[in-house]
């Protein structure tokens, strides 16, 4: 008998559903007391102390996924000169921070009048159940040291290209990747499972998702306001009709709801790329490439949910702190690995040391960003599409 294999999603879904049940279920049991002494306070005490743990060891590898992921990613792009390659970049970056400026500027306008500010998401404050014990697991560099780090020998591989330093990074590459796929992933939906639990005992957690599904519905929106947007820019540039163009792309975006994964997609979208008209070598360049450095789906949701969460818990923000926060998200998604939650991973030592979100935030925005990975991954290989028919035009043979 063949065994099901469940998606991260589902796994996400199911443990933020088994959470709230047992949450309700030790909150009904317990009643109003809490000393952290009862049977059901010590089941909760469990999965904060896990939690706990396992924060401390993202806490530990976001500098090192960043050092190990963008190093490489620069110094692999570095490796590809040209004219075209130097415009496909250029147009993907563009496009990924225009998303995520989109983003902000329609979630400022919206959120405050749909969500609660200052509304309590915290499983640290002082009635909350402490964990059995702490484990202390502090990073080897800091967020921006590591980014800086990451970008000065990407820059310096890209033009030595020294042989046994490249071979080190990719090395270096693989072991994070490993340790995201083997550790991190699977370790994901106990995590977010330990978070609903505990917001769920502490009666927080019915106005968290209230907030998420207004969320969800508004990001949605955003991204078909941004792909209708893309294929008009394309349009205008092609001169060809931009609905027409979208209405081809469908089946990538389709595919890409079902795999969720950009780089599992590519066939269809260079397939759907050249029935819009794009060349085969101009197709079979920018797609490929553009399913690595092209993220406008991924950055969009990203802003948009680190946006709602700060308004939740009454955390400042502006448009210069937002704005900073999107140039340096658009360079980090380059090197996202490809696996579902990859770019939300790559992405919390920027939401840490640059939006100053506490571990817990991190949970809510890897269950957040997970629930909707597939609109994003969606997004991000239309999109592909759109940046093929701009550069077909600039660079078609006459």
């Amino acid at each position: 008998m063949k065994r099901l294999k469940l998606g991260l999603l589902p796994k996400i879904l199911i443990a933020i559903a088994v959470g709230i049940g047992v949450g309700l279920f030790c909150a009904h049991m317990n009643g109003p007391e809490t000393d952290g002494t009862s049977p059901y306070d010590m089941v909760v005490r469990v999965f904060v102390t896990i939690n706990g743990i396992f924060s401390q060891f993202l806490g530990f590898a976001i500098p090192l996924i960043i050092l190990g992921l963008v190093t490489t990613a620069i110094a692999d792009i570095g490796n590809k000169a040209g004219k075209m390659l130097l415009t496909t970049v250029l147009i993907a970056y563009g496009s990924t921070v225009f998303a995520g400026l989109v983003s902000y500027v329609t979630g400022a306008a919206l959120f405050p009048s749909m969500i609660e500010t200052g509304a309590s998401m915290s499983v640290n404050e002082a009635d909350s159940l402490a964990p059995f014990f702490e484990v202390n697991i502090p990073p080897l560099m800091g967020v921006m040291t590591a980014l800086v780090l990451a970008f000065t020998l990407g820059l310096g591989l890209a033009s030595t290209q020294h042989e046994t330093l490249m071979k080190a990074t990719h090395g270096f590459e693989e072991i994070v990747i490993k340790t995201i796929k083997a550790v991190i992933i699977p370790v994901l939906p106990l995590y977010i499972f330990g978070i609903f639990l505990n917001m769920t005992y502490e009666g927080t957690v019915f106005s968290i998702l209230t907030v998420f599904i207004k969320i969800i519905g508004i990001i949605f929106l955003i991204h078909i306001g941004i792909l209708l947007l893309q294929f008009c820019i394309a349009g205008a540039v092609a001169r060809k009709n931009p609905l027409k163009l979208l209405w081809n792309m469908l089946p990538a975006y389709f595919t890409a709801l079902g795999t969720q994964s950009s780089a599992a997609t590519i066939p269809v979208t260079l397939e759907q790329s050249k029935k819009n008209g794009v060349s085969e070598d101009i197709a079979g360049f920018s797609i490929p490439l553009c399913a690595t450095i092209h993220m406008s789906g991924s950055t969009l949701k990203i802003v948009a949910c680190a946006l709602a969460l700060m308004i939740m818990q009454g955390m400042p923000y502006s448009f210069g702190q937002f704005a900073g926060f999107i140039c340096m998200l658009g360079i980090t998604m380059v090197a996202a690995p490809g696996v579902p939650g990859g770019a939300i991973m790559a992405s919390l030592g920027l939401l840490g040391g640059m939006l100053g979100f506490t571990e817990e935030a991190q949970g809510l925005m890897i269950a957040l960003y997970i629930a909707m990975d597939s609109f994003g991954t969606a997004c991000n290989v239309t999109g592909d599409g759109a940046i093929a028919l701009i550069l077909d035009r600039i660079f078609r043979k006459k």
